[in-house]
């Protein structure tokens, strides 16, 4: 995969996110109780063999960048990098004016690997795939551009960009979040979503972003504005790739085809929740296929208090626990806890995600939220169970999973 030269997008606002994006670019958010998510999509990328990737960044990207300088390097001797490339304005005093600008203030990459075919994926998805099988896909056909995409309930496909395709699975149209999305053949309750996830011919990648930046009308949106076109374009021969036939070494069956955009709460919520069960939706515990990520020295996890009399006992179920936690005579279930959370005893939490730091005080009650780093939560703090209360202190999604931003201050 020598040849391949890798773009990863990560500069996304993430809005639909906040408060967890108030600070850092999406890509930054923490998932799974000790990794970002970029790191889904670039552990795949070095599982998959593929070690020459840019990251595009531009929003909030401290916190991303620190991370990947931590995390990712790779053994440059080889030739071999992770590099973070920050928006330069190298085309004129703007920064990127979408995902598709991104890449042309960026052509000079390209010009310096002079690659035969690049790839082009999103930064903010969680999902385990073999990207050798999408690259042998695209050689195979010959194709300008491969998309690579997955069935998705019709309903939800307003939120996608929506495909249709031939027998050859040749796209034969591209609708960028379309208000009613046509459904598959067949299956009139799905349609097929692009995942975000793009091969390129690299010729036609430079001719399309070079017609796109000359056009003032255009927004500069991948989908919309570089994917479609080629679509429409003869000359092009466009092709998708079914994301259900790729396997990963070693995964269980009910893992496959997973795959989860985390643009807003309750999808942040969701996936995470999918992570805690015995025989969990997405196993994150596949030796064959590991998740990388930037690992801080903290001790190990601590479960400490012992006396049932008391209702003091230190107690986790179905949940995942990163290093450096204690959980000193309190009760958590269905929930992540990243790296340094505290939960003091008599506490009892529930179906929620406690990001580093977090010091959960004694008889506290909370359950379906999301907590922020390094928030203290006093004793006695009840949340999650009366919501006109909660709404009128924290933020709180449509489906009512509470959120308590950095920096909050009880009362």
């Amino acid at each position: 995969m020598n040849d391949i030269l890798v773009m990863v997008l990560a500069g996304g606002k993430g809005t639909r996110l906040r408060p967890l994006t108030s600070d850092r670019a999406k890509p930054a958010v923490p998932f799974g109780g000790r990794y970002r998510i970029i790191d889904f999509v670039l552990s795949n990328f070095v599982n998959s063999g593929f070690f020459k990737i840019k990251v595009l960044t531009q929003y909030k990207s401290d916190s991303l960048n620190n991370h990947l300088s931590r995390g990712w390097q790779l053994a440059q001797f080889l030739g071999q990098y992770v590099d973070p490339v920050p928006a330069q304005q190298r085309r004129g005093p703007h920064w990127f004016a979408g995902s598709a600008d991104a890449i042309y203030q960026n052509l000079n990459l390209i010009a310096d690997e002079d690659p035969e075919d690049i790839c082009v994926f999103g930064a903010d998805h969680i999902y385990m795939m073999d990207i050798r099988q999408m690259a042998r896909f695209h050689r195979e056909t010959n194709a300008h551009l491969s998309v690579a995409a997955i069935p998705v309930p019709i309903e939800e496909g307003f939120q996608f960009g929506i495909l249709e395709i031939d027998e050859d699975h040749r796209i034969v149209s591209f609708q960028e979040k379309p208000e009613n999305p046509q459904p598959m053949p067949g299956n009139p309750d799905y349609c097929l979503a692009s995942m975000g996830n793009y091969i390129f011919r690299t010729d036609a990648l430079i001719d399309e972003v070079i017609r796109d930046a000359d056009d003032e009308g255009s927004s500069h949106d991948f989908g919309k504005n570089i994917i479609a076109p080629m679509v429409e374009n003869d000359a092009y021969d466009c092709r998708v790739y079914d994301f259900s036939e790729n396997v990963i070494p070693g995964q269980q069956m009910r893992s496959l085809n997973y795959w989860r955009d985390v643009g807003t709460i309750d999808a942040y919520w969701e996936a995470s929740m999918d992570l805690v069960s015995a025989e969990p939706e997405f196993d994150l515990y596949n030796h064959r296929w590991p998740i990388r990520s930037h690992y801080p020295h903290f001790p190990p996890a601590k479960f400490v208090h012992d006396d049932p009399t008391k209702n003091r006992v230190g107690t986790a179920i179905d949940s995942i626990v990163a290093e450096g936690c204690i959980v000193s005579g309190g009760t958590i279930r269905s929930c992540i806890l990243f790296p340094r959370v505290r939960v003091n005893s008599f506490s009892s939490i529930e179906d929620s995600v406690l990001f580093e730091g977090v010091d959960i005080g004694r008889r506290a009650l909370i359950r379906r939220a999301i907590i922020e780093k390094d928030v203290i939560i006093p004793p006695d703090t009840v949340i999650g169970f009366d919501e006109e209360d909660d709404a009128e202190r924290f933020t709180i999604s449509d489906n009512g999973i509470v959120v308590i931003p950095k920096g909050y201050e009880f009362n």
